[in-house]
């Protein structure tokens, strides 16, 4: 008769919690960032904006919208300036009651946290320096949840036969 190896006992002394509800009156809060979906906009000292837009993926191409609270006063348009940058072009800036409102395309063409810069020309504000910033992880790691205000419109992806679906027919 064959005795058992040291492997096969089996392990006690699990300890199993009996699910309590919690106390009467009792919540849980969290900080409004940690739970917030949309894109944070945050203005800095020195009067420009730092927009963080989350994570997004590798070689693919998004459309940012966000809103920078800068009332405008008086006449005349506010137009992003050319930036010689081919990851982020401006779409278009619209005036709204609590603020501009500016739609970009933005290209994530490398990994790590990538930071970005538009400037806008305001008659009431000057020049408004807007970094963009984003967490940008490589094509193994999934598809990351996007941002209220960002959308992935395409991926720029270069043919790797690895991510073909098309199999041909045998």
């Amino acid at each position: 008769m064959a005795t058992a190896g040291r492997g096969s006992k089996g392990k006690g002394g699990s300890v199993r919690f009996a699910p309590s509800p919690p106390p009467e009156g009792a919540h849980v809060h969290f900080q409004e960032q940690l739970h917030d979906s949309a894109v944070m906009v945050t203005q800095e000292k020195d009067g420009s904006f730092l927009v963080k837009v989350g994570f997004l993926k590798i070689l693919h191409k998004y459309e940012i919208t966000f809103l920078l609270p800068l009332e405008q006063s008086g006449e005349g348009d506010v137009c992003a300036l050319p930036v010689p940058n081919p990851n982020l072009r401006v779409l278009s800036v619209t005036s709204l009651p609590e603020g501009l409102s500016v739609h970009c395309e933005y290209t994530a063409h490398k990994e790590g946290v990538l930071r970005e810069e538009l400037l806008l020309a305001s008659p009431s504000h000057g020049h408004v320096k807007v970094t963009v910033q984003a967490r940008v992880m490589d094509r193994h790691h999934g598809t990351p949840m996007l941002l209220d205000g960002v959308r992935c419109v395409g991926a720029e992806l270069e043919y790797d036969s690895e991510q073909s679906d098309w199999h041909g027919f045998d």
